[in-house]
């Protein structure tokens, strides 16, 4: 298994975005909403909104993609079938960066298992 976040594991056009922002299913804590939206058992897909709000300096905005960006890495393989747009709502170092890849790997199992149990069944009927 792969661990690489490439380009067909990322979401880039508005549309993508908009579409994950309108189904309105999220999940909040104190550094991250994390949105999510099923996208028909295709491979996770991730998207980021890191605003100059939320971290002054590049260099914060930066460290807090590298963040999720490796805990949506590592996450990935238990995430399938669902497109997820991660908002930082506080900046975070270095110091609280432990806390932080734990609490967003608990938002992203919560949204796994929401979209697990609200999924219609996946038996076919022939």
């Amino acid at each position: 298994m792969a661990f690489r976040f490439c380009r067909t594991q990322r979401l880039l056009k508005t549309d993508d975005f908009s579409s994950v922002f309108r189904l309105r299913q999220s999940r909040t804590q104190r550094w991250f909403q994390v949105y999510a939206r099923p996208n028909g058992g295709l491979p996770a897909r991730l998207g980021l909104v890191v605003g100059k709000r939320t971290a002054k300096r590049a260099v914060a905005r930066n460290y807090i993609k590298r963040t999720v960006r490796e805990v949506f890495r590592l996450q990935q393989p238990a995430l399938d079938g669902v497109d997820f747009v991660v908002r930082a709502r506080e900046c975070f170092g270095r110091k609280e960066g432990h806390e932080a890849r734990k609490a967003l790997a608990g938002l992203f199992a919560k949204l796994a298992r929401c979209r697990a149990s609200s999924s219609p069944s996946s038996v076919s009927t022939s």
